[in-house]
């Protein structure tokens, strides 16, 4: 590529006759030069603009990626613990429902102990009232043969 520079220090070989004006080409060549520098300095800087600007985009693609990496890793987690909570939740219930159960078979079993306690109560209670009959019965059959003696 042609520097400003070059075009700054180009020569042209000088002809006698019908040649270009030494003045004009050094004045043309003078307003290309400041026109070219300019676009030069203007490229040179846009080719920097452009590096800086790939840099940052590389850098926010790297951004990117690890975003999306951490997004997905969290999904991932967010399920695991939504599978672990459900897990768990199953085996809270099976807990709840043996002990629900357990506590059925114990109150059934308790309820038989107390339905023998108040059967045994009844019987002994029909022991006790026999006796007590018979103990009546016996009294008066007393009192009748004591009366029977006391009216002879």
């Amino acid at each position: 590529m042609i520097t400003p520079l070059d075009i700054e220090n180009k020569k042209f070989s000088k002809q006698m006759m019908n040649g270009y004006s030494v003045e004009e080409v050094d004045e043309f060549l003078d307003e290309l030069t400041l026109d070219y520098e300019k676009s030069y300095k203007e490229n040179s800087e846009l080719r920097n603009k452009i590096e800086e600007l790939e840099s940052s985009l590389a850098h926010y693609r790297t951004i990117e990626g690890t975003l999306q990496s951490t997004l997905v890793m969290a999904q991932n987690t967010a399920e695991e613990v939504k599978n672990v909570a459900k897990e768990q939740a199953k085996q809270i219930i099976k807990e709840a429902e043996g002990n629900a159960k357990k506590s059925v078979e114990d109150l059934g079993q308790e309820i038989l102990m107390k339905k023998k306690e108040l059967e045994d109560t009844k019987k002994q209670f029909d022991v006790y009232k026999a006796k007590m009959e018979a103990l009546l019965i016996s009294q008066l059959e007393l009192l009748k043969d004591i009366n029977k003696e006391e009216d002879m």
